[in-house]
């Protein structure tokens, strides 16, 4: 099999920007009744991007509360759920353990243990899109950023101030929605633009 690499950081930054979701296209989810609209509507789905936040950590030991927040997106609209209502962990916690979704995102291990141990369930039918180009010849993790630029030609732009902003905030920000809701979405697109098979 052919060995391919990653773009770099140079080569990445060439590129022209992908369009984003904006706010009109995110819909925030803390309360039950919000909650309830969320899983009308996502339960019908076959499939999903999804990612966490959690809280960021500064110490070597410090183990981490999160995830603080849950997004999970279609193609073209994404739902970002805060975690502090009981019937939003619920829904979240029924989602990652649905059967007929699959759930598509990049380097997810880590959010599986922050699921189990927050959420109490084991997220089923969840496609890690590193695995996939691994098996395509791409020998390290490419990430959402790298799969954009070879999939779209496109720089998909990540806030750094938003990935290390406190995730456990109740009112979060509308860089931290536009963050977060994106996360989820391009690995949609890609997933999409890969055209796989249901695993």
């Amino acid at each position: 099999m052919p060995q391919f690499a990653s773009p770099t950081r140079d080569e990445l930054a060439l590129l022209e920007p992908l369009e984003r979701l904006g706010l009109t296209d995110i819909v925030l989810v803390a309360t039950a009744g919000q909650a309830e609209d969320a899983w009308k509507f996502l339960s019908g789905c076959s499939a999903l991007g999804f990612d966490t936040e959690s809280k960021p950590t500064f110490f070597r030991d410090q183990v981490s509360e999160g995830p603080h927040v849950v997004q999970l997106s279609t193609l073209d609209k994404a739902w970002v759920f805060q975690l502090f209502d009981a019937r939003c962990r619920e829904v979240v916690a029924a989602l990652l353990e649905a059967e007929h979704i699959v759930k598509v995102g990049f380097g997810l291990a880590g959010d599986h243990t922050q699921i189990r141990r927050t959420l109490g369930v084991e997220p089923r039918n969840v496609l890690d899109l590193n695995l996939v180009f691994r098996k395509k010849g791409y020998a390290k993790e490419i990430g959402v950023r790298g799969a954009v630029a070879v999939l779209f030609n496109r720089r998909f732009m990540k806030s750094k101030k938003a990935t290390t902003s406190n995730w456990a905030n109740r009112q979060l920000s509308e860089s931290q929605l536009v963050y977060a809701a994106n996360d989820a979405w391009a690995a949609m697109r890609v997933f999409d633009a890969l055209d796989l098979q249901q695993p």
